[in-house]
C-alpha cells in the first residue's frame, strides 16, 4: 500500500495578502505526511513589472514572457516569495527547501512553440527530476517549488504553476497515493464570479465542457481545469480546488472528478 502525499498549488491573492498568506503557510506545515508546496506569483509579478513601467500581457490567464519580464518573475518567484515561504515554513517547524526548475535539473521544458500566439520565453514540461524529490521527501525534507524551469541550453523559462503541480503529482503517483489540492482567492470554481455562494461542490469532465460552453468557466480557469483532469487521467487519487482554508475545509470547495 502507498503511503500519502499531499501536493498543494498556491497562487493569486493569497500570496499578496499577509494574514491569510500566514495561515495557508501554518495549515500547510500541519498536514501529516509527506508534502510538497508548489507556487506561482503572477499577481506579485504584475505589481512589480508595472512598477518599473513595464505593461504586463496576458491571454486567457498565460503570461507573454519577454526578456524583461522574466527577470522579473526570476526575482519574484526564486527570490522574493520562495524564501518568504521557506522561512514562514521554518517558523513552523516543517524544514523544507526552496527550488527552481533549474536545481538540479528539476523541471526539464522547451520553449512553446509559436502558433496562433507567441508567449515568448514560456516552458512547456518535458521532465521533472523525481529522483531528487524522492530524496528530498526519504529525509523529511519539504520541497517548496516555485513556476520557473529550464532547457539545458542555459536558458531559464516560465512555466505555469498549475502545469507544474499537476505533472508533479502524476510522477508522484507512481509512488504515493498523491492528493492534489489547488488554493488560490476563491471558495473554489463558481457559476457567478461574484457571489462566493455560487460554489459549484463538483465538478466531472463531462460537466466541465458544459460550463465551458456556458461560459460560466472561463479565461484561466480552463487551463487550471484542463490541468486537473489530466492529473485525474493519469494516477492521481484526487483533486480539489479551494480558498487558503482548502487543507482543513471539509465541505466548502470544489471537487474534481472524472465521472
Amino acid at each position: 500500500m502507498k503511503n500519502k502525499l499531499t501536493i498543494i498549488k498556491v497562487g493569486g491573492r493569497v500570496l499578496n495578502d499577509k494574514n491569510i498568506f500566514e495561515k495557508f503557510l501554518f495549515n500547510f506545515s500541519k498536514i501529516n505526511g509527506k508534502k510538497i508546496l508548489v507556487h506561482g506569483g503572477g499577481i506579485i509579478a504584475s505589481n512589480y513589472l508595472i512598477r518599473l513601467g513595464i505593461l504586463p500581457k496576458l491571454i486567457k490567464g498565460r503570461r507573454i514572457t519577454d526578456e524583461k519580464t522574466l527577470d522579473i518573475t526570476i526575482m519574484t518567484y526564486a527570490g522574493l516569495i520562495n524564501k518568504t515561504i521557506v522561512s514562514n515554513l521554518q517558523k513552523n517547524n516543517c524544514n523544507s527547501i526552496g527550488l527552481s526548475g533549474v536545481d538540479c535539473n528539476l523541471i526539464k521544458a522547451k520553449k512553446r512553440e509559436i502558433n496562433d500566439i507567441d508567449y515568448g520565453l514560456v516552458g512547456d514540461i518535458e521532465k521533472i527530476n523525481i529522483n531528487f524529490i524522492n530524496t528530498l521527501l526519504s529525509n523529511n525534507i519539504t520541497p517548496v517549488i516555485c513556476s520557473l524551469s529550464h532547457d539545458g541550453k542555459g536558458q531559464i523559462l516560465n512555466t505555469n504553476a498549475d502545469s507544474i503541480a499537476s505533472h508533479l503529482s502524476v510522477e508522484m503517483s507512481n509512488y504515493y497515493n498523491v492528493s492534489l489540492k489547488y488554493c488560490f482567492d476563491r471558495a473554489g470554481v463558481l457559476s457567478d464570479q461574484k457571489k462566493s455562494s455560487s460554489l459549484i461542490k463538483n465538478i466531472n469532465l463531462s460537466g466541465y465542457k458544459g460550463l465551458i460552453k456556458e461560459k460560466i468557466i472561463t479565461d484561466g480557469m480552463i487551463p487550471k481545469l484542463d490541468n486537473c483532469f489530466y492529473a485525474l487521467r493519469n494516477g492521481v487519487n484526487s483533486i480539489s480546488i479551494g480558498d487558503y482554508n482548502v487543507i482543513t475545509n471539509k465541505k466548502n470547495y470544489t471537487k474534481i472528478t472524472l465521472d
